[in-house]
């Protein structure tokens, strides 16, 4: 029978450094946000503060952290809360293109970098709600 480690991850949050690189990475993701003033005009906030806690609580939650986004806001509900947004395959791609950019900043494993992009391409694909133009 083979002993636990101590203190050995139990969750992808602790596994990829829990708090800090979530800071971190939503942190980065921002500031290329702010940087685009076209993909920037998408939030209704002037000030991204309140979006990049509310994404990182999410972050965290997700991925075995603590549970203070639920406590704040309740079930995350991501289609719904981005309805009022038009989202289209454009603003889908600027997006992953920021948070490409952060996570590379976080420099994860990359075990941990594929399993985080995959589900950020999956998510991102998801929030997709405005048609594409025809022809």
């Amino acid at each position: 029978m083979s002993a636990e480690q101590p203190n050995a991850p139990t969750t992808f949050y602790d596994a990829v450094g829990g708090h800090d690189t979530f800071v971190k990475l939503v942190r980065g993701f921002y500031a290329r946000v702010a940087e685009d003033a076209e993909f920037k005009a998408i939030y209704p906030e002037e000030d991204l503060g309140p979006a990049e806690e509310r994404l990182r609580m999410f972050f965290e939650q997700y991925w075995g952290g603590p549970t203070t986004y639920s406590e704040q806001r309740g079930h995350p509900r991501l289609r719904m809360r981005h309805f009022p947004f038009r989202i289209t395959s454009a603003e889908r791609d600027t997006w992953l293109k920021h948070m490409r950019g952060a996570l590379d900043d976080v420099a994860l494993t990359p075990e941990q970098d594929a399993i985080f992009w995959t589900y950020l391409v999956r998510a991102a694909d998801s929030m997709r709600n405005t048609p594409e133009p025809l022809g």
